[in-house]
């Protein structure tokens, strides 16, 4: 039997979908954007925003809140378009664009603050994605104001135009958030990599008093602080944000600090205590036993 031939139930290549991830890869290789980028991440960076920051990053709402703010915009501008086609709706659908015009704001405002404390990759992807979207709103405002002006047919054209290139920015925003992660929870799988049975990782001896050390268990890396007072405290060494080396970083008032971003952990639960992490840091169980520390994932019998 020839074995050569491709069976007819194996999926074919797709050169089409490949030029098109290929299409949207790109961008995190333009190094010419980091000239724009990184003087403008380090002013948005610089704006004296205090806690307001950790809100627009969305560490009340435990993940990131510009992807909930920019459904607003996107669902009364899809509307207004909708509207359009129908008789009798000019003054609804104008309405809705005006709207999606208000609502972009806040989204904009959540979005540049997340991208400010992105590495340069995804930053560039960010960036293409905010021109996108940028000039979707544009349009919308030139549709809007022909719209006032009772020109319907030109106002219709451009904001058929400015749903163009928002779906052009969602599709960019798509990529930055799944394909190259920059929003989702990165040390969501060590609740499955963490040993369920205690494990030793030293002697007491090997974890000097306020200083994070860092263990490997079965694989999984953990950070290990010990506060000098007895207590132990043990969390995932990689960040969450983007995977920041914890055990290279601070300890500052019962939190531990993340070198890359400056999200902060605290050291008794976890949890996000300044961002821009969205999402609590896994904690570990530790006990003492024999001089050894010992550790396990809590809720584990």
């Amino acid at each position: 039997m020839d074995t050569s031939s491709p069976s007819p139930d194996l999926p074919r290549s797709r050169p089409c979908s490949r030029w098109l991830r290929d299409a949207l890869d790109a961008p995190a290789g333009w190094r010419f954007l980091d000239r724009p980028a990184a003087p403008l991440a380090d002013a948005l960076n610089g704006l004296p925003l205090g806690r307001y920051r950790d809100l627009l990053h969305g560490v009340w709402l435990g993940h990131p809140l510009h992807p909930a703010l920019v459904q607003l915009p996107l669902g009364c501008w899809i509307s207004a378009e909708i509207l359009d086609t129908l008789p009798g709706n000019r003054r609804a659908a104008g309405v809705l664009v005006a709207a999606g015009l208000a609502a972009a704001g806040p989204a904009a405002v959540a979005g540049w603050a997340d991208w400010a404390r992105l590495d340069p990759p995804r930053r560039r992807t960010g960036l293409v994605h905010a021109a996108a979207n940028n000039v979707g709103v544009l349009l919308f405002a030139g549709s809007l104001l022909a719209r006032c002006r009772h020109r319907r047919l030109k106002g219709r054209l451009l904001g058929l135009a400015g749903l163009t290139a928002v779906s052009v920015g969602g599709v960019l925003g798509g990529q930055l958030s799944y394909r190259q992660a920059a929003g989702p929870n990165r040390a969501a799988a060590v609740q499955r990599l963490a040993p369920p049975d205690w494990v030793a990782v030293g002697p007491v001896e090997d974890f000097p008093p306020g200083e994070p050390v860092r263990r490997a268990v079965d694989g999984l890396a953990v950070v290990v602080v010990h506060d000098g007072q007895g207590g132990w405290h043990v969390l995932a060494e990689r960040c969450a944000h983007l995977s920041g080396p914890l055990s290279e970083g601070t300890v500052v008032d019962g939190c531990l600090r993340c070198p890359w971003h400056g999200s902060e952990f605290r050291l008794r639960d976890g949890e996000v205590a300044r961002g821009p992490a969205t999402a609590p840091q896994p904690v570990l169980q530790a006990r003492v036993l024999s001089g050894h520390l010992e550790i396990r994932m809590p809720g584990v019998r």
